[in-house]
């Protein structure tokens, strides 16, 4: 009987391990190729064609070699939260919703980007309706959204 287990859990971290997180690569980009090591110069900066990197199989472009760098050097630290989708819309609604690359926020040394287009920004709203408690909402929902289906 204990052959037939060490099977199973060999065939369930093989599976866990070949699930793709989903990341909104709108533009073929995360955060639509803006520079995500940017974000935390509090910048939105569109990156060039000329510096890109691939992280956890995605791609991510970068205004210069430098930033490429300290990317290279840390890729969790700029990844965005929640696949770069809207945080508001993983908190309030457990849906991925693109973002508007210019509207971010910077918390607790993270990157969380925002939906904002026709009249509605949901940056607004994740600060006036209580940021750290739809933070952990979000954090919570990301974990039964997050693989790529």
């Amino acid at each position: 009987m204990k052959p037939y287990i060490a099977i199973l859990f060999f065939v369930f971290i093989a599976t866990v391990s070949a699930q793709q997180i989903d990341y909104n690569t709108n533009k073929d980009f995360v955060a639509e190729g803006y520079d995500v090591t940017e974000y935390f110069n509090n910048k939105a900066v569109k990156g060039s064609s000329k510096f890109v990197a691939t992280h956890d199989k995605v791609n991510y472009k970068f205004a210069n070699q430098e930033n490429l760098e300290k990317f290279k050097n840390n890729p969790e630290r700029y990844v965005p939260q929640y696949g770069g989708y809207c945080a508001y819309a993983v908190a309030v609604n457990s849906e991925k919703v693109d973002i508007n690359p210019k509207t971010f926020e910077i918390r607790d040394g993270k990157l969380y980007l925002f939906y904002n287009a026709w009249g509605i920004n949901t940056l607004d709203k994740w600060i006036k309706e209580d940021a750290p408690k739809l933070q952990k909402k979000a954090d919570t929902n990301w974990q039964k959204i997050k693989i790529k289906k």
